[in-house]
């Protein structure tokens, strides 16, 4: 980041949640007064998810004291949540907001001048203590094209791996009726992609009256807000899936062809390790289920390459899934133990191994990647322009489109790929 001179400055690490939160705590600290601190302030909302982000945070702080030296250093999100006194202990750093603390503008308001002692440099609440979760209204999304809107937020499982629920609590969801209005606000700013986030999103409803599902918030916002032109979700767990979020796959043409699996392992033994809910066959046929209901519907998963215990033959498992799952945007992880997990305690598959592992994933999720690319050749896309010059498909694949301003829709054929992303001409210069 560069100096900053003046105002509220907020570097967010991590998931699409932490996205939508960020434009929520720069309200909030806007509103406190921050922007009018000399220096201005510099937020840094954390993530959790692996040693290296946060590694990654601390950097970034570190940079960011050395550019803005008369700045107000906050530091909140997960990394601050799960290990707030690893925050406290840097002079870099002026305050330590838990992940409940920061959206609320009372956290930021009475810190004009920062004038506080070690004792009360961190401000973590429990945060299994926080029963519901708030709709914190948003009108826009800075520089973006689509919009984010939380739906859930925190996790009832406790995968082996995963530090999560501790940073984010218990699974609590927004009301039905707050999420439509959300949307019908953001649609109303002219947002032509919704995408709706959670931690574990699947869960949704479960602690709401009537214990509504996800399929059931889908298809009222398709029904009540017409103005919404994509609906996208973000990662899912597919055990979870209902049978109505799989009839709104099937007919809701608004409901984006693109679903991001939280697979992690493609062994059975690994799965059961990690404490995951469903097994290698059903992610398998729960792929081919969702394909015979929606053509064409574009797969990408998160896969943790090298989790205790894994054996080559383990691995392999892992490898085949892609193919067999016909996976296309894979997000992988090289294991990385977090302190406070069963997973951290279990015998360590070694480093080398683990990099070697993650490498061969990536390179067979850039195979599939690439074959991907290459059968869309002379297909009609929509694309959503995100930035000059660059959209995603509505299976959410990058494409080169010289056409259109951010945020608008461009009906388009596909032109070529360059390994990276698809090249597009728009029809209406086809047509001339």
């Amino acid at each position: 980041m560069s100096a900053l001179q003046k105002g509220v400055d907020v570097v967010t690490f991590g998931c699409r949640l932490n996205t939508y939160e960020s434009e929520v705590m720069r309200r909030e600290a806007e509103s406190a007064g921050l922007a009018a601190l000399k220096g201005g302030a510099v937020i840094f909302n954390t993530c959790a998810v692996t040693a290296e982000a946060v590694r990654q945070a601390k950097q970034a702080i570190r940079k960011a004291r050395r550019e803005n030296p008369e700045a107000r250093i906050i530091v909140t999100g997960c990394a601050a949540q799960t290990e707030p006194q690893n925050f406290v202990a840097m002079d870099e750093v002026d305050l330590v907001l838990g992940n409940e603390e920061k959206l609320k503008a009372n956290s930021y308001r009475a810190l004009p001048d920062f004038g506080i002692n070690d004792t009360e440099k961190a401000r973590v609440n429990d945060i299994f203590s926080v029963r519901e979760t708030a709709s914190h209204m948003v009108d826009a999304i800075e520089g973006r094209a689509r919009a984010f809107v939380q739906v859930q937020n925190g996790c009832d499982h406790r995968c082996t791996f995963c530090i999560i629920p501790y940073g984010r609590g218990n699974s609590r969801s927004v009301p039905m009726g707050a999420v439509v209005e959300q949307v019908k606000r953001l649609a109303g700013n002219g947002y032509a992609e919704i995408v709706l986030t959670g931690v574990d999103m699947t869960s949704f409803g479960a602690d709401l009256p009537g214990s509504p599902k996800l399929g059931r918030l889908v298809k009222t916002i398709l029904r009540q807000v017409p103005d919404v032109k994509r609906l996208r979700l973000s990662s899912i767990d597919s055990i979870e899936a209902d049978d109505e979020l799989l009839e709104a796959i099937a007919t809701e043409p608004r409901l984006m062809p693109h679903l991001h699996l939280s697979l992690q392992s493609g062994d059975d033994m690994i799965l059961k390790r990690m404490k995951r809910r469903h097994s290698r066959d059903q992610s398998i046929r729960f792929c081919e289920d969702v394909r015979k209901l929606r053509p064409g519907i574009v797969f990408g998963a998160d896969i943790i390459a090298g989790f205790p215990t894994e054996t080559d033959a383990m691995f392999e498992n892992s490898q085949r899934i892609v193919e067999e799952c016909g996976l296309t945007h894979l997000h992988v992880f090289p294991f990385s133990p977090r302190e406070g997990t069963p997973a951290a305690r279990m015998p360590q598959v070694r480093r080398e191994v683990v990099k070697h592992r993650a490498a061969r994933l990536r390179a067979a999720g850039e195979v599939a990647y690439r074959r991907h690319l290459a059968s869309l050749a002379g297909t009609r896309q929509s694309i959503l322009v995100e930035r000059d010059g660059l959209g995603r498909t509505e299976g959410f694949t990058l494409a080169a489109i010289a056409a259109g301003k951010p945020g608008e829709i461009v009906d388009a054929v596909v032109t070529g790929h360059d390994g990276a992303r698809l090249t597009a001409a728009p029809l209406a210069a086809q047509a001339a």
